[in-house]
């Protein structure tokens, strides 16, 4: 079955977006047939290899482990109404079309439901500019549905399993 990975752009570790992200990575393993738990590139674990000058090994297996990805699940919590810098320092390391054979799906942590758009209008960009395929809505999740995970998952997995499998499917035979 596909590799699954989960990106996970919070400068904090052991951060809720963390937490939510390896959830949805799983809840929508399950629903596509991928029962193995996704693999993980935390960044608040490699973020200061990212400034430094010159080649980092840690940097470039996350890079090659993201770009590998069949499914990959990007999360952020919502700074200045989109993506953490963190994140976008990580994903500028990828050249161009580094994403092309990748099904992507984009997830924010906001604390505030104003920001929902964030996901559709600045992460889905960047996702597709890299030649990703987002063939779902984003999940825009609020902190405070946290306490309320499984639920809110359980909703948002019925809603784009489909579109994930066909996906993979059309990148099977292209």
């Amino acid at each position: 079955m596909s590799s699954l990975v989960v990106l996970v752009g919070n400068p904090r570790g052991g951060s809720r977006t963390h937490l939510a992200a390896v959830a949805a990575a799983e809840a929508v393993g399950r629903r596509i047939g991928h029962e193995a738990p996704p693999e993980v590139v935390d960044l608040s674990a490699i973020g200061p290899h990212l400034f430094t000058p010159g080649p980092s090994p840690t940097v470039e297996v996350a890079l090659e482990l993201v770009a590998g990805a069949q499914v990959l699940l990007v999360a952020s919590p919502t700074y200045k109404a989109t993506y953490t810098g963190l994140l976008k320092a990580f994903l500028d390391r990828l050249p161009g079309g580094a994403l092309t054979e990748t099904v992507a799906l984009p997830l924010l942590v906001m604390g505030s439901p104003r920001h929902a758009l964030a996901v559709e209008l600045h992460l889905r960009p960047v996702l597709v500019e890299l030649g990703a395929l987002v063939p779902t809505p984003g999940l825009a999740l609020l902190e405070a549905e946290i306490p309320d995970l499984d639920r809110v998952l359980a909703d948002w997995t019925d809603r784009v399993a489909a579109q994930v499998t066909a996906a993979l499917e059309r990148s099977a035979t292209t």
